[in-house]
């Protein structure tokens, strides 16, 4: 789902893709090859659509910490050794018993052994690096996570978002 001025918003259902097309909402850009098809009719089924009034998205929209999202944030590696084993935890930078919060800035997916290793202590404690700086996550973040991949005719209006097909 695309804003009036084809910013990505959102992965939507067909249904509620078809819905705001049919509502007067929005208006489909790309189609699927595929019909809806009912008991009785056939329909245009919507793939990529633009909402026809412009939706105000702030900039500074605080979202919840899980860890679907964290991981995938940090491209499913280790903040600290860069491995991308499928045992990974989030772990504070900062730990809370050490009065770290729990904000975006402050976590970082970690693998097991880096998250023992580092238990509760601060990184200057440790002989342990970040290999980037933690921060919120990237709004397409979520449309990456909404979409086992990102089809090819997305690719257009996901220009200069940080997303590609492979993701």
């Amino acid at each position: 789902m695309l804003n009036s001025s084809y910013e990505p918003l959102n992965v939507c259902t067909v249904r509620r893709a078809y819905v705001l097309v049919f509502k007067g909402r929005a208006e489909v850009i790309e189609k699927h090859a595929l019909p809806l098809r009912s008991a009785s009719d056939t329909f245009l089924r919507p793939h990529v659509i633009r909402l026809l009034t412009y939706v105000h998205v702030p900039k500074l929209v605080k979202r919840k910490i899980s860890r679907p999202v964290l991981f995938a944030r940090d491209g499913w590696r280790c903040g600290y050794c860069g491995s991308s084993t499928s045992k990974l935890t989030l772990d504070h930078i900062v730990p809370r018993s050490r009065g770290g919060e729990s904000v975006w800035e402050n976590v970082v997916a970690s693998c097991a052994p880096c998250n023992r290793r580092k238990g509760d202590r601060l990184l200057t404690e440790t002989e342990m690096a970040l290999r980037v700086r933690p921060r919120p996550p990237a709004p397409l973040v979520f449309i990456r996570l909404a979409a086992a991949s990102v089809p090819p005719n997305w690719q257009p209006y996901l220009q200069g978002y940080g997303v590609s097909s492979a993701a």
